[in-house]
């Protein structure tokens, strides 16, 4: 065997501090010039030499904050508390112009700052004729007054994240709203998918039918009565072969006058399947840039042979379902960054909105007018999707007017040094921010909000917690009883403490933690919060 050398000397470990940076570079210098001076006749020269090219040179450990925006030490970016602080080398993070920071920035004290509020487009389209005759009429001229769910009436939290459907019923064949004074049963269904559920859709033919998206490539049909579920597509069916070819679905919609299931994937297409048959109909069709993320689908409430789709190559698309396939969309609606969501309005169907990740929501007035350029574009801050769900803005259905969307917000508000996120309520015709909703026990972000489509109720989606929110005048008390149970169908559930489980999640876990007479002095100083904002 070959002798073993025992090692003697180590490489020098040299840390770097914020405070002493400057100060620790000259030094270095110095020392430096020093050992070349000393050793020009002696033999420390020639050993840290021989250690060098050895490669025993001196390891470096720096402390230096480091900005996670630009990568430079000196300085910091994002929330220090509930105060997001800009990077100095990049523009403003909310507006993204430069000039100013996002504290003074003009659209964060006003929603509707620079919007200009555009009437319909003239337009001789014989398309907007008809519209103005027959689907005009039924839309309010005059804005109602809005109904603002603000209050937090209760919270639900799922015991798995494996677990892909939730449904909470009264009785068969109604579907109600949650009365929080009573004890309803909780079936949930598990194991249906593999991988995430991207998106659901209830059958418009059979509430009691659910219809999922998975990234496991999968779509499924649940029963929700006897909890059977169907697989109708499979586009992996050789298993993992690696990310190139692993198909994930995203946006979905159900057409009901044409009983189709659409479905897209993360290669840019677009597939359908039969609802009376369960199996795929067609062949796959490229709707948007080859390789791209397709999230959205929606088809319009009023005319369903129009297609509304968006994704990651920074476009939504208006697609006429007769004639689909690929280059062959009716209009291209171009955006700066990638498209969140877009959505038709649920009335007429003669809107759009979109979401994007340059913190724009993008109106378009008309479909039947020029949309070169969307009518209006609102600043406003949803620009986070790092282990989130992305924001997405959501029209009010019980609106007349169509103007009113509810989205989530990403900067926060300072409320006695904790950061929280409000909800916003605009109205999209204005700009205006009509009402941010917030509550100091909710610390998390909730990028998914929907608003119940007859009563006012606002569900938000936040962490692994579903809220709730109502009117104050109509939010009663929640009365705690331990009679609630969780049936789990299928699939090894864990046992959990307490009503609502045990959660590891940091932030759920402050949300049910008892505070005592901190959290009434808390709310106290939040409708004084509100009360100021309101005054401005």
């Amino acid at each position: 065997m070959a002798p073993q050398t025992r090692r003697t000397s180590f490489p020098k470990v040299i840390i770097e501090k914020d405070t002493d940076s400057e100060q620790s570079s000259s030094e270095e210098e110095e020392e430096e010039e020093g050992e070349v001076s000393e050793g020009e006749n002696g033999k420390e020269v020639e050993e840290t030499l021989d250690a060098k090219r050895k490669g025993k040179s001196p390891i470096c450990i720096s402390l230096k904050k480091v900005c996670k925006v630009c990568k430079k030490a000196g300085h910091e970016a994002g929330f220090k508390g509930a105060t997001y602080i800009d990077c100095p080398m990049k523009p403003c993070f909310l507006c993204k112009m430069p000039g100013h920071t996002t504290m003074t920035c003009p659209h964060r004290v006003s929603t509707e700052y620079g919007v200009i509020p555009t009437s319909l487009r003239n337009s001789r389209n014989p398309f907007a004729y008809v519209f103005e005759r027959q689907l005009g009429p039924t839309n309010s001229r005059i804005k109602p007054a809005y109904v603002i769910p603000d209050q937090w009436c209760g919270c639900f939290m799922t015991i798995d994240i494996s677990l892909s459907l939730i449904v909470t019923r009264k009785k068969k064949g109604q579907v109600g709203v949650w009365d929080f004074g009573k004890v309803y049963e909780k079936i949930v269904y598990g194991n249906i998918h593999s991988c995430i559920v991207n998106n659901m859709r209830f059958s418009p033919i059979n509430d009691g039918t659910v219809y999922a998206a998975s990234s496991d490539g999968t779509i499924s049909c649940t029963d929700l009565e006897t909890g059977i579920s169907l697989s109708l597509m499979n586009l992996n069916p050789d298993g993992w072969q690696g990310p190139g070819s692993w198909r994930m679905l995203y946006g979905m919609d159900l057409n009901k006058e044409k009983g189709v299931v659409l479905v897209a994937d993360n290669f840019g297409y677009l597939y359908s399947v039969d609802i009376r048959a369960n199996n795929k109909t067609g062949e796959a069709i490229l709707i948007h840039k080859r390789g791209s993320k397709v999230v959205g689908l929606h088809c319009n409430p009023v005319q369903p042979d129009l297609l509304l789709s968006c994704g990651n190559d920074h476009y939504a698309r208006i697609w006429d379902m007769r004639r689909i396939e690929a280059c062959s969309s009716l209009y291209e609606l171009a955006h700066k960054r990638v498209v969140n969501s877009a959505y038709f309005s649920p009335l007429s169907g003669s809107k759009i909105v979109t979401t994007s990740q340059d913190n724009r929501l993008r109106v378009w007035d008309s479909i039947f007018g020029n949309l070169d350029s969307p009518s209006r574009e609102i600043v406003h801050s949803h620009d986070f999707n790092r282990h989130l769900t992305p924001f997405r803005a959501e029209w009010d259905p019980k609106d007349p007017s169509e103007s009113l969307v509810v989205v989530g917000r990403y900067i926060s508000e300072n409320y006695n040094g904790a950061a929280l996120h409000p909800i916003d309520f605009i109205d999209i015709s204005t700009g205006q921010l009509v009402a941010e909703i917030m509550d100091p026990n909710i610390t998390t972000i909730s990028p998914v909000n929907k608003l119940h489509p007859c009563d006012d109720v606002l569900a938000s989606g936040s962490s692994r917690s579903l809220f709730i929110w109502r009117p104050k005048e109509k939010c009663e008390p929640v009365e705690q009883k331990d009679e609630g149970k969780i049936i789990v169908c299928s699939g090894a559930g864990k046992k959990r403490g307490g009503k609502f489980g045990d959660d590891s999640d940091a932030s759920d876990g402050d949300l049910f933690s008892s505070k005592g007479k901190n959290l009434k002095s808390k709310k106290s100083s939040l409708k004084s919060y509100k009360s100021q904002k309101v005054k401005r």
